[in-house]
């Protein structure tokens, strides 16, 4: 079983940054196995779909949904089963509960996510 906690949602003013962590954990990882492939970020606002945010390979390879490019940045730390989101300039249409997604290793990021976050607020708001 494979766990995702994700840290640093809070309440930002607009033009402002937050930084999201996701940190996997399970039984399987703690001895080394790479259960994880792809990883990444979905964020689903109040009334709307659920959307992909940005989601990144082992590899470092990247993918940014069109409303977040040049705004935010994924990165990963595959040592420790780790992803970030940084998120700049915050706008009011960013506000949403961010979840936190990983893929088993051999499932093609275009297909969906194995395993889920909790989910953690961001609020843009003055």
């Amino acid at each position: 079983q494979v766990q995702l906690v994700e840290s640093g949602g809070g309440l930002v003013q607009p033009g402002g940054s937050l930084t999201l962590s996701c940190a996997a954990s399970g039984s399987t990882l703690s001895i080394g196995t790479i259960s994880i492939g792809a990883m990444g970020w979905y964020r689903q606002a109040p009334g709307k779909q659920r959307e992909l945010v940005a989601k990144i390979t082992r590899g470092g390879s990247t993918n940014y949904a069109d409303s977040v490019k040049g705004r935010f940045t994924i990165s990963r730390d595959n040592a420790k089963n780790t992803v970030y989101l940084q998120m700049n300039s915050l706008k009011s249409e960013d506000t949403a509960v961010y979840f936190c997604n990983a893929w088993a290793p051999w499932v093609d990021w275009n297909y969906d996510p194995v395993y889920w976050g909790q989910g953690t607020q961001v609020t843009v708001s003055s």
